[in-house]
């Protein structure tokens, strides 16, 4: 039979998303199942989304605005950046995509540390692109020096994400202000900063207040998570005003509906409220660190709402003693286990499975 589609996407992974808590659940016999997989907030929308999100609904027979104007112009009032170097899109990977239609033609590289975001080999090779793959550190987190290292004259793009999903593990300024005067002038840096609202280190730099006005440097920020628009997926991010009108004309059209666009207004208005509930995250962070160190587990210090148990080999095994006991976590065959922050009862019935399972 002829084959109609890329013959090279036979070998990539899939996206793997977080398993259905009600079907673990039905599986189990049980009234609920735990999902701590997919790095949700776990406290509802903010106040006056739903609100905001019925409203537009009874105009989905509309296309949305196009231009996304009334957004961008929000973002750029919060952010203090000018309107024209912002791009939003569905959820920052969608945008990270973009930005590597944007910059990448066939054969052209893109670099990143690994283990990381598990999109970027897909956007990659979606692209065309070759992925440059360069190890973690015995920390867990980016080899800075080794990525610079890995620079060749095809480099196009360097994805960098600070905190990194899934390790939690953050680069702090020094160290990633020598990173990025290593880098070339032409060669696009895109810091993906889906969890920066998380980040309580004061020596982890804010990409955009740092390093927002390099003319290489691409931020990116999501909506998706400390923001709770997981469900509707609005991302952005901020560029010089030459590579945000690229993306822009690369973005699907109309992809941030008119509901979503009217959430992200809601959720912006609602600053003091999503710092409060960050900070719950923060205080249940730290909590589990800590509970899962005592239990024998080398837990990297985590700036995001998940931590990481370095498994190895054993990380399919634990996964699935989790799911055995009601509680979803997202394994990483060979390399680990990445637990989402939940609320004190969900973290809780998490450290109950995850001391039986260190007991197997």
């Amino acid at each position: 039979m002829t084959k109609l589609t890329r013959a090279d996407l036979e070998a990539l992974p899939n996206y793997v998303p977080g398993r259905s808590a009600v079907d673990l659940a039905r599986e189990l016999g049980l009234p609920e199942a735990i999902k701590l997989a997919s790095n949700e907030v776990p406290y509802g929308p903010l106040p006056g989304v739903v609100e905001a999100v019925t409203e537009a609904a009874s105009g989905v027979h509309r296309y949305p605005d196009m231009g996304v104007v009334a957004l961008r112009a929000a973002l750029a009032e919060r952010y203090e950046v000018a309107a024209d170097r912002i791009a939003t899109g569905c959820g920052s990977v969608a945008l990270c995509e973009h930005l590597a239609r944007a910059t990448c033609l066939p054969g052209d590289e893109i670099l990143y540390s690994w283990r990381s975001f598990e999109a970027y080999p897909i956007i990659a090779a979606t692209t065309g692109a070759t992925s440059v793959r360069v190890p973690n550190n015995t920390a867990h987190g980016h080899d800075l020096t080794a990525m610079a290292a890995a620079v060749t004259d095809r480099t196009r793009m360097i994805l960098v994400c600070n905190p990194n999903n899934p390790t939690g593990t953050s680069i702090r300024r020094p160290d990633l202000d020598r990173f990025l005067d290593a880098v070339p002038d032409d060669v696009l840096v895109v810091l993906d900063e889906a969890y920066r609202e998380f980040v309580t280190d004061p020596d982890v730099p804010d990409g955009l207040r740092t390093y927002g006005d390099r003319p290489n440097v691409v931020v990116l920020r999501t909506l998706s998570k400390a923001w709770g628009l997981a469900g509707l997926r609005v991302g952005f991010l901020v560029a010089q005003p030459e590579v945000a009108a690229a993306v822009r004309k690369v973005v699907t059209p109309f992809s941030t509906s008119a509901v979503a666009q009217a959430a992200a207004l809601a959720a912006l208005a609602q600053q003091e409220e999503m710092a409060r509930r960050c900070g719950l995250v923060i205080a249940e962070r730290d909590r589990l660190t800590e509970a899962t160190r005592k239990l024998g587990f080398d837990v990297p210090e985590s700036q995001a709402n998940f931590i990481w148990l370095p498994l190895g080999g054993r990380s399919a095994e634990f996964g699935a003693a989790c799911e055995a006991r009601g509680v979803i976590v997202r394994p990483f065959p060979g390399d680990g286990v990445r637990v989402t922050v939940g609320t004190p009862a969900e973290n809780d019935a998490f450290l109950a499975a995850a001391e039986a399972a260190a007991q197997v």
